[in-house]
């Protein structure tokens, strides 16, 4: 069994999490700037089986996609591309970057830390990987 690895794609950071090989727990792992995303994923699923891709997808309130959507689509075809035997599958992230905020603030980080945005969106990552994995326990 392989990890289940969740990216928070963003235009300039990309949070990335996943689980340990079982699949029981989610981890924040790493934040990538978006130029270096793919030589990333290229190594680290060279070193730890992979077994699917879990997507962050960026909607409005009223559920239709936001202006983030077009990168986030095209990124994802990029990596069926370089990836084709792996599935993706996409998990609405309205609320993450709201929630790992609140994570953040509630967490006990010097103010400083809590500004810093790249914490944010490997925390953001790790809800989508979390909100993935609890929809589909059995």
């Amino acid at each position: 069994m392989g990890r289940l690895l969740a990216i928070d794609y963003g235009t300039k950071r990309v949070g990335i999490a996943v689980t340990d090989p079982l699949q029981i727990i989610a981890t924040g792992l790493e934040n990538v700037p978006t130029k270096e995303i793919f030589a990333f994923l290229q190594k680290y699923c060279s070193q730890e089986p992979v077994d699917a891709f879990i997507i962050g997808q960026p909607l409005q309130m009223s559920g239709e996609a936001s202006q983030s959507a077009q990168h986030v689509v095209g990124f994802s075809r990029q990596l069926k591309k370089l990836f084709p035997h792996l599935p993706i599958h996409w998990v609405d992230e309205r609320f993450t970057s709201k929630m790992a905020e609140k994570t953040i603030l509630e967490s006990g980080f010097k103010k400083t830390d809590r500004k810093d945005k790249s914490r944010v969106d490997v925390i953001a990552a790790t809800i989508i990987l979390q909100y993935y994995m609890e929809k589909n326990r059995y």
